[in-house]
C-alpha cells in the first residue's frame, strides 16, 4: 500500500509544475527541470526534497509496455462477498498483496465490493489468479472482464 504523506504538503504554482514535469519524466536533469519550469536548479532541487520529505513524491519508478514483457492481457475483477468481518478483510487482502499480478484493488460502495485490475500472460493464467484467491478466501460471487482494447492508461495526475 502507497505510504500517506506525513502532513499536509502545501503546493505553490511553481511545485505543481515539478511535480508535472517528474510525472512526464523522472529521469530528466534538474537542469532540464529547472529550465522548463521557469527557475534555476537549486530551488529545484530543494523542493524536490522537500516533497518526498512530505509524502507527495512518494517513489519513482519506470512504465514497462505489458506486450514487451508477456502480460498483454488485462483482466478486471468484479468480486462480490458475503464476508465482511475485519479477520476475512485482512487475509483477503494479504491474498491480492501475495499476487504480483495484481496491479490495483478498490473497495467499492454498492452492489459490487471490490474490483481488482491484473496483468496477465493469458486466460489461464488469470484461471491460475483465481484458483488461487479462492482457495485462500471465501468469495460470493467473481466476475472477470476481459479488458479487449486499453482505450487510456495514465500515471500522471492532474496537478
Amino acid at each position: 500500500m502507497p505510504q500517506q504523506p506525513e502532513k499536509k504538503t502545501r503546493l505553490d504554482a511553481l511545485d505543481r509544475k515539478i511535480l508535472a514535469q517528474l510525472q512526464l519524466d523522472a529521469s530528466q536533469s534538474l537542469d532540464d527541470i529547472a529550465r522548463k519550469v521557469g527557475s534555476s536548479k537549486t530551488p529545484v532541487w530543494n523542493r524536490i526534497r522537500k516533497l518526498r520529505e512530505g509524502g507527495v513524491i512518494q517513489r519513482q519508478t519506470v512504465v514497462l509496455d505489458p506486450d514487451a514483457v508477456g502480460l498483454g492481457t488485462c483482466f478486471f475483477v468484479l468480486i462480490r462477498t458475503s464476508e465482511h468481518e475485519a479477520e476475512w478483510q485482512k487475509k483477503f487482502l494479504r491474498a491480492l498483496n501475495m499476487r504480483p499480478e495484481v496491479l490495483e484493488a478498490h473497495r467499492l460502495a454498492g452492489e459490487i465490493d471490490y474490483i481488482v485490475k491484473l496483468r496477465v500472460r493469458d486466460a489461464r493464467a488469470y484461471d491460475e489468479f483465481y484458483q488461487a484467491l479462492i482457495a485462500e478466501v471465501k468469495i460470493f460471487n467473481v466476475t472477470a472482464l476481459l479488458s479487449m482494447e486499453e482505450l487510456k492508461s495514465t500515471t500522471i495526475l492532474p496537478v
